[in-house]
């Protein structure tokens, strides 16, 4: 299977703390993958790395097995919600319509196929009649789709997605990952910045496991049972209770 995503001996640091250290993994094509592990692991500094908004130590992460400015294009990139500044005054379908900037040059206008592109993308996650509504009078999970929408009218090959399913209803993230496996089984490889255990084995066919360094990387068949998990995350109480056991008694282990 080839790999559309390698990593190799990746270190980061912010200052002096390490985030990520001496990470290699490789990932195929056309997986969903869920990127898991405890706050400040590491998850979202991944997905920075690859698309050079950090600069690593050492070691470097790759797509196509080529330099980023190679592929840019090919990658669309979701930010956590929350890093977002909500109260620019701007429409969603002209957020929509930034995905687009990167085909049109610095000063290119925005032409009449890019506009209808815009429109089917709002159209596919529900959110058609807010193409002229200010982003600030969206709902959290509104506004989640609208980046998702974002990154649709790219049309790349590979999504990052940084968080998605934060503050957003169960409703909300179901219709979304209906959306992201139906881009799956077109070819697209999705890596999501998860937190939700107890559905990773439904969303997800890949899971990289981080805790600063990798913990696994492989399919969620075989890399996310008991001994990752208490690895990954410790032995935590309740909030894991339901992954756990549900781990625990496929593999016959005990925590």
């Amino acid at each position: 299977m080839d790999s559309i995503c390698i990593a190799e001996e990746l270190y980061v640091n912010y200052e002096k703390t390490p985030v990520l250290w001496d990470v290699s993994f490789s990932v195929p094509k056309g997986v969903l993958v869920g990127i898991l592990g405890p706050n400040g692991a590491g998850k979202s500094s991944l997905l920075k790395a690859a698309l050079g908004l950090v600069k690593p130590l050492s070691g470097k992460i790759e797509f196509f097995q080529e330099p980023l400015s190679s592929v840019r294009q090919k990658i669309a990139y979701v930010p956590q919600r929350q890093s977002v500044d909500w109260d620019f005054p701007i429409t969603a379908i002209q957020v929509v319509l930034m995905g687009r900037y990167g085909r049109l040059g610095l000063f290119g206008r925005p032409r009449k196929a890019d506009r209808e592109a815009a429109s089917k993308a709002l159209q596919l996650v529900g959110m058609a009649g807010f193409a002229d509504r200010q982003i600030s009078q969206l709902s959290g999970g509104q506004q989640q789709r609208l980046f998702l929408a974002r990154a649709l009218v790219q049309n790349p090959d590979i999504f990052l997605l940084d968080e998605p399913f934060a503050g957003v209803d169960l409703t909300t993230e179901k219709e979304i990952m209906v959306l992201l496996k139906k881009l799956k089984g077109e070819g697209k490889t999705i890596f999501i910045v998860h937190h939700d255990l107890p559905t990773v084995e439904e969303y997800f066919d890949w899971a990289i496991l981080l805790k600063t360094r990798l913990i696994a990387c492989g399919p969620v068949a075989e890399v996310f049972h008991a001994d990752h998990l208490a690895k990954t995350f410790g032995k935590m109480p309740t909030v894991f209770d339901e992954a756990v056991s549900l781990s625990v008694k496929k593999t016959g282990g005990y925590l």
